[in-house]
């Protein structure tokens, strides 16, 4: 009978806690930040980090309420939450193991060396941007199963109120109408059938988005697993897209893709260990180079936001992305000298001709030398056994390549634009790449998402990570060094103004409120300043190693936000 009562006691409890968080697509708020006890979530959307956060109190862990935000976002959120793009999930369970999956898109079978190229070789760089052929083959949904090993609930639950979302419509802020508008023209010139983003009358903060395709992919997905996305009626709808919009995806290549579990990158910082991603993720070694480079040096001292400070955080910038540049690939295709590139004596040899209070030149500052969307979106989640989660996930730019497939409704990514199309050519982010990151069939394309996490006597601290095209490393760098530095919270970790340098072009992009007393001592040392707007949309949960409560932040450039229990 003792047995009975407890089961009905968990029954109660569990309805209780579902009923206390309503899901109500149709008035919701932004929360910036938060304070919890138990679990925290923080994403792009609200309604997202909602589910999350439900899922965490429904009894499921990180990994669970990680797969449930990514499904919500390719809903609530469709400028780059997906299943018709890919990303990475970097985490830490409670049993001490780091995990890392690897779900970036790859290139068709049919992609080539110079596909984007015309007879003269010169790049044509729109058509890795615009339309069907600037997709690779989507590894969203094989990489939310590939996580399933480490999730509690069944997927049937976790998918559900995406379902929900899609078929039932939600209300869309202000910023969401903006960008709908905006991009209306591109998603009538870049479909072959009509779409839920477009309407005759402009979009409006308050209006409903009924996404009916989406729904039913999303259903199919819940109801045939993985198959029902690559392969059956998903697949086929993949493919007749293709085929009206002179694309190159083929049945072949759905039914071939596999997401890869990777061994995460791990580091020592001072008293910290960093946890990040490895190749085909730039960010775990650039992310790795750049504290290195600074390590050394009294940082701390000089200050937050100090013209010293700033100077050689630009400078590890300057020399990363250089190495960037040269040596990283997709390690499945090339063989990248991962152990030389992040070598403590490699790292201290760049920096011997950094000379404080004097800019640095590009053109003299190459790769190193030894011997032989800035559109994405992160979601960060701690749960209350101390799991860790933090995923990166995008479709490059901006609702990626503007097409949706046909019948299904959803966005695809734009993520051929990541390979270097021709050596020394920028990218849609001004990054130039080589040989190392060329187009080949079924490589994956080199990336800068840097999903991270910082352990401290191998218990969580931090789960961080934002969007940003190309700024995603140096503002992950800076999150990381205005908290393990400069004693700045969580919160304005995150959304204190952010600098930026990527080797090419040589200058130094600052936000337009960065202090102009740092500028103008830039300036005299002879670098180049550009002032922009936006730069990434982090997210950051802190959990405290004493009392285990934890802070989650969304960061002010958007409608981030946090949600928790």
């Amino acid at each position: 009978m003792r047995f009975l009562l407890t089961i009905g006691v968990v029954i109660c409890t569990a309805y209780t806690t579902y009923a206390q968080r309503t899901i109500d697509p149709y008035h919701y708020s932004i929360e910036k930040n938060i304070r919890v006890a138990k679990g925290a979530v923080v994403s792009a959307h609200p309604l997202a980090s909602e589910v999350g956060a439900m899922i965490l109190e429904q009894g499921g862990n990180a990994v669970d309420a990680a797969i449930a935000t990514q499904l919500a976002l390719a809903v609530v959120y469709p400028g780059a939450g997906n299943i018709g793009g890919g990303g990475f999930l970097v985490g830490h369970l409670k049993n001490g193991k780091n995990i890392a999956i690897d779900y970036r898109e790859k290139a068709p079978a049919k992609a080539s060396r110079n596909m984007y190229l015309d007879s003269a070789g010169n790049a044509i760089t729109q058509l890795s941007l615009d339309g069907h052929l600037a997709a690779g083959v989507p590894g969203t949904v094989a990489g939310l199963f590939a996580s399933m090993k480490y999730a509690r609930l069944p997927f049937k639950k976790l998918i559900a109120p995406a379902i929900e979302l899609a078929a039932k419509g939600y209300v869309i802020t202000a910023a969401e109408a903006r960008d709908l508008n905006e991009a209306k023209e591109q998603f009538i010139r870049l479909n072959t059938a009509p779409t839920a983003f477009v309407r005759e009358e402009p979009w409006k903060a308050g209006d409903t988005l009924f996404q009916p395709e989406l729904a039913h992919t999303l259903a199919l997905i819940r109801d045939k697993g993985a198959a029902g996305f690559y392969q059956g009626e998903t697949a086929a709808n993949i493919v007749a897209e293709m085929k009206r919009g002179n694309g190159i995806i083929t049945l072949a290549d759905l039914k071939n893709y596999q997401a890869k579990e990777r061994q995460a990158v791990a580091f020592p910082y001072k008293k910290y260990t960093i946890v990040t991603m490895p190749l085909p993720s730039s960010g775990g070694i650039c992310l790795q180079q750049l504290m290195g480079m600074v390590e050394n040096y009294p940082i701390a001292k000089w200050g937050f936001h100090s013209p010293e400070a700033v100077q050689l955080m630009i400078e590890a910038e300057r020399r990363a992305y250089a190495d960037r540049a040269n040596f990283l690939g997709d390690p499945d295709f090339v063989k990248v000298p991962v152990k030389r590139l992040t070598d403590k004596k490699y790292l201290a040899s760049r920096m011997q001709d950094f000379v404080p209070g004097k800019a640095g030149s590009s053109e003299i500052t190459k790769a190193g030398v030894f011997p032989e969307s800035e559109e994405t979106t992160h979601l960060s989640i701690i749960d209350a056994e101390g799991n860790a989660i933090a995923v990166t996930t995008t479709l490059n730019g901006h609702y990626g390549s503007r097409t949706v497939v046909g019948g299904s409704g959803f966005l695809l990514n734009n993520e051929m634009d990541d390979f270097s199309v021709k050596p020394g050519v920028p990218n849609m982010y001004g990054l130039v790449g080589n040989e190392a990151n060329a187009i080949a069939p079924h490589k994956r394309m080199l990336s800068s998402m840097t999903p991270t996490l910082v352990l401290e006597k191998n218990q969580v601290l931090y789960s961080l990570g934002t969007p940003g095209g190309s700024t995603i490393i140096t503002s992950v760098f800076q999150t990381l060094m205005n908290t393990l530095e400069f004693g700045l919270t969580a919160e304005e970790a995150i959304n204190k103004p952010k600098f930026h340098h990527q080797w090419l072009p040589d200058q130094v992009m600052v936000e337009n409120d960065f202090p102009e007393s740092t500028i103008r001592a830039l300036e005299q040392m002879g670098y180049k300043i550009t002032k922009r707007g936006a730069i990434g949309r982090s997210e950051i949960i802190k959990r405290d190693p004493k009392t285990k409560q934890l802070e989650a932040s969304g960061d002010h450039r958007g409608d981030d936000s946090a949600a928790g229990y």
